[in-house]
């Protein structure tokens, strides 16, 4: 990313936030009984709510590089991050849905929640937490088996 950032860059994530946060909870999305409801498929109404939100984000990602070259908060090139489809990405994805589908709720509603007044969140943020940091350390000790020479024992 560009060190000359736009000096509403940090104020402007905030409002992107709060407009993000308050969406959530106004949606009723903020709720895990209203997600797993969605999971169960007795309300759809998380449908509606990821199809406006596919159609305001296709419409940034179709319109805006056509208006500019460049961000306008960091000057940043536009471009897209292509990452593979491998078993990371499978095997990721399956745990985040197990994780999803056991709490009915995801990392970003999951501070939402805490908005509306559902403390007990706490447990499925601490858990978010601590199933990162397993995750990192993990993947540093394969990073570091991976670079260790063959005869080094």
């Amino acid at each position: 990313m560009s060190q000359n950032r736009h000096p509403l860059f940090m104020p402007l994530i905030f409002v992107g936030g709060l407009i993000f946060g308050f969406g959530l909870g106004f949606s009723h999305m903020a709720r895990p009984e209203v997600v797993l409801n969605f999971l169960q498929f007795e309300d759809l109404g998380l449908l509606f709510v990821m199809f406006g939100a596919a159609i305001v984000t296709g419409i940034a990602f179709t319109v805006l590089p056509r208006l500019r070259d460049r961000a306008p908060l960091t000057g940043d090139t536009y471009g897209r991050r292509l990452k593979p489809f491998d078993r990371n990405v499978l095997i990721g994805g399956a745990i985040f849905g197990v994780g999803w589908g056991l709490s009915g709720i995801c990392p970003g509603a999951a501070y939402a929640s805490l908005g509306v007044g559902n403390v007990t969140i706490l447990w499925a943020l601490a858990g978010m937490f601590v199933g990162a940091y397993i995750q990192g350390y993990w993947r540093s000790q394969q990073a570091a088996s991976d670079t260790t020479p063959a005869g080094a024992d």
